[in-house]
């Protein structure tokens, strides 16, 4: 199997030893070496358990014959562009289990027609991370409400749409929520 952990690694910034303190148990940085360069066979709960250490999913480590690698060209500081000083790869954003999209057909609030906005579904327990987060309720009858979540009560949440002159809607117990997580917007 190949696996992308070295990318991964290098892309977090983490050092082999940071990576192997991070993972539970805590391992060594040689077998974390080892792994990355194919020298120890990666199981499934290795790869797991990198995985975690790595705030990523263990689909992210494993190299599939139809992704693409981003090379890194340049790393953009306050000092302008540069060339990295290793060759590295930027791993892709892949979408999180149960993730949702929102396309936007016109502009709203500091959304552009063409944009993709990228939702993290929440239960209504987690309804509290996404106060001052731009949000997608559903309403009764298919329709759906995208504001910024400006206030939340038991039982309602109160919500400012981004369009111009838009008034303060209250939503009565949404079953769940979308956070906007990732704005995926094409240039030119």
């Amino acid at each position: 199997m190949i696996t992308r952990i070295r990318d991964v690694r290098k892309a977090k910034g983490l050092t082999l030893a940071e990576v192997a303190e991070r993972c539970d148990p805590p391992t060594t940085a040689q077998t974390i070496g080892r792994l990355e360069t194919g020298t120890r066979t990666v199981s499934v709960g290795w790869l797991n358990r990198i995985a975690r250490a790595l705030g990523v999913e263990a689909a992210d480590l494993v190299q599939l014959p139809d992704t693409v690698d981003l090379p890194v060209a340049a790393i953009l500081g306050a000092n302008g562009a540069v060339a990295p000083r290793q060759s590295s790869v930027a791993t892709p954003p892949r979408p999180e289990a149960g993730a949702l999209a929102l396309l936007v057909e016109a502009g709203a609030g500091d959304y552009r027609a063409g944009d993709t906005v990228w939702l993290e579904r929440l239960a209504p327990d987690a309804f509290g991370q996404a106060l001052n987060r731009d949000v997608l309720l559903p309403r009764p009858a298919g329709r759906f409400l995208f504001g910024r979540l400006i206030g939340r009560e038991p039982g309602k949440l109160q919500v400012l749409p981004l369009t111009n002159g838009g008034r303060q809607q209250v939503i009565a117990d949404p079953p769940w929520l979308g956070l906007a997580t990732r704005l995926v917007r094409p240039l030119g």
